[in-house]
């Protein structure tokens, strides 16, 4: 086996010795896994219905807009070191990595998911409540469907960048793939380290494609405005429509 990084880290990923164990590449892997997983659905059940509700009656663009930029602001590992001065220990490590990367995936679940909803077509709103739908049946069965490009898109943009972020919080003994980048730095030994780093690098985009599948399988026959993909200051730009209430 070649002597280069290259090299040694394949031979890193063949040698069985690597796998198995509380240190094992399986173990770390999963538990990438699973702290991304648990991050982005508490993240979802937070930001979901609040942005299902503000893009309904059509308001909060503004803070939606602010919220965006806050989450932009707050570096991860700052929050992760706050929270561990703070209220938490570094024995909490993975309790303070799931709150850290709630945190952060929140700002575009929500605002992706509020613009899909400002974006749908008011004709189309005022048709539906001409057809004697209530506020919800309208909520549910026209906007929600029509709203469903830009909702995959935020969790999309959300799962990457938690699952990327997730290696930083190795650096305050957070779980995870970062374990092995650190531990491969501290030890001098690149082939750990580049392979932690292959790894977060193919988690990350293994979920951008699975969403990008989800997003076309689930995206609905689009109207003539052609729902598309839009920026999160958008949400704001979105001229205010009128207030609908669900009924």
């Amino acid at each position: 086996m070649s002597d280069s990084v290259l090299g040694r880290t394949v031979a890193w990923f063949l040698d069985p010795a690597n796998y198995g164990g509380p240190g094992g590449i399986d173990t770390r892997v999963w538990e990438h896994v699973w702290v991304s997983l648990v991050s982005v659905l508490v993240a979802t059940a937070v930001a979901l219905p609040v942005a299902l509700w503000l893009g309904h009656i059509g308001r909060g663009g503004a803070f939606a807009t602010a919220l965006a930029n806050l989450g932009r602001a707050v570096p991860t590992l700052a929050l992760l070191v706050i929270l561990v001065i703070g209220p938490f220990s570094v024995g909490q490590a993975t309790l303070v990595s799931v709150i850290a990367l709630t945190v952060f995936a929140i700002p575009p679940i929500l605002t992706n998911t509020y613009a899909g909803m400002r974006a749908v077509d008011p004709d189309l709103v005022e048709s539906a409540r001409g057809m004697g739908l209530t506020g919800r049946q309208v909520l549910f069965r026209v906007e929600l469907p029509l709203a469903v490009p830009l909702l995959v898109a935020g969790l999309r943009i959300a799962t990457a960048q938690v699952v990327a972020t997730l290696a930083v919080a190795a650096f305050i003994a957070g779980p995870g793939l970062g374990r092995l980048i650190r531990s491969g730095l501290q030890n001098q030994d690149s082939a750990e380290a580049t392979g932690g780093a292959v790894l977060v690098a193919l988690l990350a985009v293994l979920a951008e494609v699975g969403f990008q599948l989800l997003g076309r399988r689930l995206a609905p026959a689009r109207d003539s405005r052609q729902v598309g993909e839009a920026e999160v200051d958008e949400a704001a730009e979105t001229p205010e429509r009128q207030q609908v209430p669900v009924g």
